[in-house]
């Protein structure tokens, strides 16, 4: 059977060196993209480079439209997905609650939450034994800010950790809904990484100032987490489960 791979916001960060890695497992990878076409292109090439097999495609996952139509679009270039990965996500300025527009925490909930929840469905809709599918597995990446060992992200952005909090409900559900399907679901939660997220949230900084607080003395790789993933993704008597990726937070 094929080993066919969907990363969304696998273009660059922890999607994209998930995308790497899942190559150099035997997936043929699909790499989602929002608008950064060059550096999905880039992360294709990588690919292709070591003789493995990829595809750039663009969707917001926050648009159910685009989102379908990405799904078709994988079908019809490398074939029905045997794996999901749900990593496209985003972090808004740093604020308190009493400073947050509903605008803001309605663009996260879409983009955190729905996005998710609508790439879950068309996955399960290609993979499930009910749809004629061989079974897979779903990867979610959640966040230290989840749970307690991020504090929800008091004080920076509480909107931000519920949607991952969210993105934990998911997992255990769904790992317990299509079990009977032959599809896991698992979830990683990375503490602080360094990527471009941070700079994006406004904190360019954090991945610096959050060393001396790690167990381990450092923050976190994109590598790190994509091999967590792919763990998660390989292991088959393994749903429901939480990785933490914190470096011992």
């Amino acid at each position: 059977m094929d080993k066919i791979m969907l990363v969304t916001g696998g273009s660059r960060g922890i999607g994209a060196a998930t995308c790497l890695m899942a190559a150099k497992y035997g997936y043929a990878v699909a790499v989602n993209y929002r608008s950064n076409r060059e550096a999905a292109d880039a992360v294709v090439a990588a690919i292709e480079k070591d003789g493995g097999k990829a595809l750039a495609v663009q969707a917001d996952v926050a648009d159910e439209a685009q989102v379908v139509k990405m799904f078709a679009a994988v079908d019809d270039e490398l074939g029905r997905i045997t794996a999901l990965v749900n990593n496209a996500g985003i972090v808004d300025q740093p604020a308190k609650v009493a400073e947050m527009s509903a605008e803001r925490v309605a663009k996260m909930m879409s983009v955190n939450v729905v996005g998710p929840f609508i790439c879950a469905r068309e996955a399960i809709r290609r993979m499930g034994t009910q749809y004629g599918g061989p079974g897979g597995v779903i990867v979610n990446v959640s966040s230290a800010a989840s749970h307690a060992a991020g504090k929800g992200g008091a004080g920076t952005y509480i909107d931000y950790g519920a949607s991952k909090g969210a993105i934990d409900t998911l997992t255990e559900g769904l790992a317990t809904e299509v079990a009977d399907q032959n599809i896991r679901v698992n979830a990683v939660r990375p503490g602080v990484v360094d990527t471009e997220i941070h700079a994006s949230g406004g904190l360019p900084d954090k991945p610096e100032q959050a060393k001396s607080k790690i167990p381990l003395g450092r923050v976190g790789q994109p590598e790190d987490i994509a091999e967590a993933i792919l763990y998660l993704t390989e292991a088959q008597f393994t749903t429901g489960a939480f990785l933490d990726v914190d470096g011992g937070v």
